[in-house]
């Protein structure tokens, strides 16, 4: 399995909107608004690199708004944390 990071900049008036179509992409798992580096961060995870490159430069890079992308690709996972308990902290 291969896991990416894709930090993408966006006009600002698309990035609500940006967030929301890029959650329907098939291949990303996962789809964050974040404030610093970049305005959007999708997680990827496909099954091999070339559909990794499908959905970055055809599903993400299709989209209206995006102006750039970096994409960083996971070499090994080091939490054994479950992260949906992580981000779950104090909604109780």
């Amino acid at each position: 399995m291969v896991h990416a990071f894709v930090l993408i900049d966006a006009v600002p008036a698309r990035v609500a909107s940006l967030a929301a179509e890029l959650a329907d992409v098939e291949g990303v798992a996962e789809v964050y608004s974040v404030a610093g580096h970049a305005d959007i961060v999708a997680v990827v995870r496909v099954r091999r690199h070339d559909e990794l490159a499908d959905v970055v430069t055809r599903g993400i890079h299709s989209l209206e708004g995006i102006t750039n992308t970096r994409t960083l690709i996971a070499f090994q996972a080091f939490s054994r944390h479950d992260l949906e308990a992580m981000w779950d902290l104090g909604t109780e």
